[in-house]
C-alpha cells in the first residue's frame, strides 16, 4: 500500500474518491458497485476534511465489509460462469481485501480509533491498483463473452 499523507481539503485525495470513466470496466453490474466503493472513500475524506474521520469510521467499516462480500459474490460469480482463467488468482486477492477489512473492524471494535488515515489509504490503493488492474485484467475476457 502507497504511504499516503492525508491532507484536509486537498484537490488529489478529493478527486481520488470521484468516479471517472478511467475506472469503467464497462460492465454494468461492477462499474455501478465500483462506484459505491468511490462513495465511500469519498464520505471518509469528506469526514476527515471536516475533522470528524474517527466519528463516522465504525459506519464506513460496516459498509465495507458488507460491499466487499456482495461486490466480491457478484464478480466471482461472473468470473466463474465465464470462465475466467486466472479466477484463482484473483479471488485471491478478493481474499485478501476481505480480510484487511474485517481485520481493520475488528482492530476498530476493540479499541482501535486512530486508524481513519489508515482505511482512507487501503480504499484508495484499492481503486487504483485492484480495479485498475487486476479487474482491468478480466474485462477484456467478459466482455469478449459479451457480458454487459
Amino acid at each position: 500500500m502507497p504511504n499516503l499523507k492525508f491532507v484536509a481539503g486537498s484537490a488529489d485525495m478529493r478527486d481520488m474518491f470521484e468516479w471517472k470513466n478511467e475506472y469503467a470496466v464497462n460492465i454494468g453490474s461492477i462499474d455501478a458497485q465500483h462506484q459505491m466503493l468511490f462513495a465511500i472513500g469519498r464520505e471518509l475524506h469528506e469526514a476527515m476534511s471536516a475533522g470528524k474521520g474517527r466519528h463516522v469510521l465504525s459506519k464506513i467499516l460496516d459498509r465495507l465489509v458488507e460491499y466487499t462480500m456482495r461486490h466480491f459474490t457478484h464478480e466471482e460469480s461472473l468470473l466463474r460462469l465465464h470462465k475466467y482463467p486466472n479466477f484463482a488468482g484473483h479471488k485471491a486477492e478478493h481474499d485478501a481485501l476481505a480480510r484487511k477489512v474485517v481485520e481493520f473492524q475488528a482492530e476498530f471494535n476493540s479499541g482501535k480509533i486512530a486508524m481513519a488515515l489508515e482505511v482512507l489509504n487501503f480504499v484508495q490503493n484499492w481503486l487504483q491498483c485492484h480495479i485498475q488492474g487486476s479487474d482491468f485484467a478480466y474485462a477484456a475476457c467478459l466482455k469478449g463473452k459479451k457480458v454487459a
